[in-house]
């Protein structure tokens, strides 16, 4: 069973995107990806939200997701989301074997 999240940061004048680029920047996003039980953690921008960046987040469990959640990076995550004004809208979709 797998978790996918989808995090929509919605900001004003660019700010979101200028988030997404100071999490790869700052290396929050590599460090992510390379978590135990991560499965992807990728930022894609709307054709037609200018103002919006979606990430899509994967983890092979709950577990995985928890841990990821106590980790450090959630702090430094949350102070980039604070300096840049951003509002978040979450959505969560689990996957289940047949």
């Amino acid at each position: 069973m797998s978790f996918t999240i989808n995090i929509y940061y919605t900001g004003k004048d660019g700010s979101a995107r200028k988030f997404a680029e100071e999490m790869v920047e700052k290396g929050v996003v590599e460090r992510v990806r390379v978590e135990k039980g991560n499965q992807k953690y990728e930022y894609f921008f709307p054709m037609d939200d200018e103002e919006t960046v979606l990430l899509i987040d994967r983890w092979e469990s709950q577990e995985a997701l928890d841990e990821h959640h106590k980790s450090p990076m959630m702090k430094e995550i949350a102070e980039l989301r604070d300096k840049y004004n951003l509002h978040m809208r979450v959505e969560q979709f689990v996957e289940r074997k047949k």
